[in-house]
């Protein structure tokens, strides 16, 4: 079975937010080319996939996910050639490579929206979605409706040029494509060729899920906000039209490479819904992202509460992991990962700071044997933590700013409001990677953009490279079981089974093929835990654990804080 297999759904990924990876000319900011000078640690690690998050031309409002040039590398990433170069060199290690790509808006500074807002009869006029507002009673001019985007404002920003609102669900710099119009999709379907061509081996594709809209653009009903605006989905997401334009996509793209595309989806779509992206079937796209897994500890709208109130819900966690399993086995494959550059770090989400080598060793144990196509995001195989800026002028990232404006009333002190973001920022994912205990850890020989974790002089690379016990080679060791052709069998090929479902400290789960199977077990609490299975009497082989000598009876298992076991079992 494993050789009729995709190669996609054998690899496991890593994604790099190029930005924060490494610096090679001291500028602060990492590039293309410190990439490449890291593919043979990747390749040492036991990648087979990495995705790199977006190095086009840029004003870098948000991050880069706001290009103005999609054929272009932005200057501050390295030259355009040092795209090719990063494909060729990942390639001669046997490293695909995945590029994100962003459908869903370009930046104001690309040249179709310069053309787009310089007058209404501009043959780009129709590539973004434009509308006039209106006029309150009192003179305030007010924006179409009262939708509101994801960065805590309005959906709509005013252009004076032509007395107009573009729409924009993230960042007022990122205007919203028209995908209704065909020409618009023909130029982004040239854009992927460009790439495809050039050997990319797929993409991670930007905000999918909100590429049509409500075109009758009537008010939301929902409750709205202090400002008026109400975040409601169904204006702009998941709409039956997105569906015929990645089939579009697909006929016209995709179908013609040997390419994996992973679509961001987000928190609204349901294991069934997910299947008109990716089923085998009618699927336009191979897996998606969800956000499903990643909000399990209540730190999200945790306002007013102190980090020890925060507390893993270990039985909803479970649950999701299982319901997305159930709904896709067979139908269609899943992509696994903890946390992405969207989120804050798994180990200060789901583990402990106090217990960082337990607890990042439990969390990689508990998602590389789980079925699907895992990634790793850079630093979580040394365990990267969340930052610890107390100053809100350090959290740059422009979702980030737009949530300090808008909410610093609803905090007591702005110390307090640091500490909240501490917990749920999207800057918690970029501060810089940590290569070693030099200055800046290795990064940059310059100023990094953003401030390093000072706990980098500890939790580093070089560090963890000499440590026979460390985390990094803990990584290793999961990833070399993970490939072995019995082990990669039972978790692609078999069903995974929750083990006590309703259990509230203990994420247990096994496969199984015939007799033989794969057994985990994992603390995800900062106490010891005892666990009963009648599975422990079956035990053939313990080939994984974070701790030893590990106390298992016939049928008992005694874990200590974030302790966790992989076991050969048969039945």
């Amino acid at each position: 079975m494993i050789n009729e297999m995709k190669w996609w759904q054998k690899a496991v990924g890593y994604q790099i937010y190029p930005a924060s990876f490494y610096d090679t000319n001291g500028d602060g900011v990492g590039d293309l080319l410190g990439i490449i000078a890291k593919l043979d640690y990747l390749q040492d690690l036991g990648i087979d996939l990495i995705w790199v998050c977006p190095f086009f031309k840029s004003p870098r409002d948000d991050n880069g996910y706001d290009i103005s040039d999609y054929f272009s590398v932005d200057p501050v990433f390295g030259q355009t050639s040092d795209m090719k170069k990063l494909l060729d060199e990942a390639h001669k290690r046997n490293i695909k490579v995945i590029f994100d790509f962003v459908l869903n808006h370009t930046s104001d500074e690309h040249p179709w929206f310069i053309e787009s807002r310089s007058n209404e009869d501009n043959p780009k006029r129709d590539f973004y979605i434009w509308r006039k507002g209106t006029i309150a009673k009192d003179g305030k001019r007010l924006p179409p409706n009262n939708w509101r985007g994801f960065f805590s404002d309005s959906a709509w920003a005013y252009d004076h040029l032509t007395d107009s609102y573009y729409m924009k669900i993230f960042s007022k710099k990122m205007p919203d494509l028209n995908w209704e119009n065909k020409v618009v999709r023909n130029a982004i379907f040239e854009v992927a060729k460009f790439y495809l061509d050039l050997g990319v081996d797929g993409f991670r594709l930007d905000a999918i899920a909100h590429l049509a809209r409500d075109t009758s653009f009537a008010q939301s009903t929902l409750p709205t906000e202090s400002d008026g605006t109400v975040l409601d989905y169904k204006k702009f997401s998941n709409l039956p039209k997105m569906f015929d334009y990645l089939k579009e996509f697909k006929q016209e793209v995709l179908s013609k490479y040997d390419c994996v595309t992973v679509g961001e989806v987000g928190g609204g779509v349901s294991p069934e819904e997910s299947l008109l992206y990716s089923g085998y079937d009618k699927g336009s796209i191979n897996m998606v992202f969800n956000f499903d897994t990643a909000w399990e500890n209540g730190a999200y709208a945790s306002e007013g509460k102190t980090d020890d109130e925060i507390r893993t819900n270990v039985k909803n966690m479970k649950h999701n992991f299982r319901r997305w399993f159930e709904g896709c086995y067979q139908k269609s494959w899943l992509p696994l990962y903890w946390d992405n550059h969207d989120h804050p770090r798994v180990l200060s989400q789901y583990g402990s700071i106090h217990y960082r080598e337990a607890s990042a060793k439990m969390l990689a144990m508990v998602l590389l044997f789980m079925y699907g196509t895992p990634f790793i995001f850079n630093g979580e195989e040394i365990g990267m933590s969340n930052v610890v800026y107390e100053n809100l002028d350090d959290f740059k990232d422009v979702s980030d700013q737009n949530f300090i404006k808008e909410g610093r009333h609803r905090f007591s002190s702005d110390l307090a409001m640091a500490k909240y973001l501490q917990r749920t920022s999207r800057t918690n994912g970029h501060a810089p990677m940590q290569w070693s205990d030099e200055r800046n850890a290795g990064f940059t020989t310059g100023t990094p953009w953003l401030k390093m974790n000072p706990n980098y002089l500890l939790v580093n690379v070089k560090t963890q490279k000499e440590d026979p016990n460390s985390i990094l080679n803990f990584y290793k060791k999961a990833l070399k079981i993970r490939k072995k052709p019995e082990i990669l069998h039972l978790v692609t090929q078999t069903r995974f089974e929750l083990i006590d479902a309703n259990h509230e400290d203990i994420f247990s789960y096994h496969h199984f093929a015939g007799n033989e199977g794969l057994l985990v077990i994992a603390n995800f609490r900062d106490y010891e835990v005892k666990f009963t299975t009648e599975h422990l009497k079956d035990i053939k082989e313990v080939l994984l654990a974070n701790y030893d000598d590990l106390i298992i009876n016939e049928t008992t298992i005694e874990l200590p804080p974030f302790g966790a076991v992989l076991l050969k079992v048969s039945k």
